[in-house]
């Protein structure tokens, strides 16, 4: 299970979700099971774990529980996934952002930039969309949105624009064909963090991550019983962000809509105001925790 993915923060995560033994809990984000086993751990025989995962690979990490059920969908389907499993409220519901281990470490999928591999990056591979496709089609004004909203590259405009003259020569279908555009375009000794930046804005075009992220949040609000929690895990500043305006104000622009008497609208309370980070032991543990950043909300209990 280590070899497929490492969980992050996962005790903080757990003593977060606050959890009932006889609950209803969901994993937006199954991978490789790490959250969704420990959160087994604390049920008794009358809780229930449902889990999210597009990705097919994620099938070979189900444990063998009669609590568990595995919605194979992306997470922004939570309402209706949960529908499906006869559920229309939970008391806890966690999302590990991202990219699994097991994702940037299979050459074939084209996550990473340090393997040689076809331009895919899509996380449910039935999907038509993938990054080679991209780097095709999109027209020069498509790619540098992209790249500068969500990659933040400096060069957004020069990118775009290397990409449509080498296209022209010749399809750029792999990863290094793609490292081989960008990396005269990257600050000496800035190569990998460079390359990383438009790597991620490709992977979020590819899955509409912050699209998904938004409904998912919204939905999460919708089907959460009263203090039953949602701990979001993000490994970036767009998602981060998105999360945490939603959480203050309610709306992902971070605008404040308050009531009659001054107090703030929103479907969900901040626990905490700041997010939670890895301690610097699991950090040396596990390097990609580095940029992880855990922020908790829990539905408000009704008064009157």
């Amino acid at each position: 299970m280590s070899t497929y993915h490492s969980p992050v923060l996962l005790h903080e995560s757990l003593e977060a979700l606050s959890i009932n033994p006889a609950g209803v809990y969901v994993d937006v984000t199954f991978g490789g099971g790490g959250h969704s086993r420990e959160i087994l751990k604390r049920l008794n025989s009358q809780g229930r774990l449902i889990a999210f995962d597009q990705d097919p690979d994620a099938v070979q990490n189900v444990p063998d529980d009669q609590r568990f059920t595995l919605v194979r969908t992306n997470f922004r389907n939570l309402r209706k996934g949960l529908a499906e499993c006869g559920l229309q409220k939970v008391n806890g519901i966690l999302a590990d952002l991202g990219v699994s281990s097991h994702q940037f470490d299979t050459a074939e999928r084209g996550f990473s930039i340090r393997f040689e591999g076809p331009l895919d990056m899509r996380m449910n591979p039935e999907q038509p969309l993938s990054a080679k496709e991209v780097l095709a089609t999109y027209q020069q004004a498509e790619l540098r949105s992209i790249f500068k909203t969500y990659g933040e590259v400096d060069n957004a405009g020069l990118v775009a624009k290397k990409i449509v003259e080498a296209r022209e020569e010749k399809a750029i279908n792999t990863v290094e064909e793609l490292k081989a555009v960008l990396l005269p375009l990257s600050r000496r000794g800035k190569e990998n963090q460079y390359l990383a930046k438009v790597f991620q804005a490709l992977r979020i075009e590819v899955n509409s991550e912050l699209d998904a992220l938004k409904e998912m949040l919204e939905q999460a609000a919708e089907v959460l019983e009263e203090s039953g929690r949602l701990v979001v895990i993000s490994y970036h500043s767009l998602e981060d962000r998105m999360v945490k305006n939603y959480f203050r104000s309610g709306s992902f622009d971070g605008d404040q809509e308050k009531d009659f008497y001054g107090n703030l609208i929103r479907p969900l309370e901040p626990v905490s105001m700041k997010a939670i980070l890895p301690e610097e032991n699991e950090i040396e543990l596990n390097p990609r925790a580095r940029s992880a950043k855990m922020r908790v909300a829990e539905m408000p209990r009704k008064t009157g």
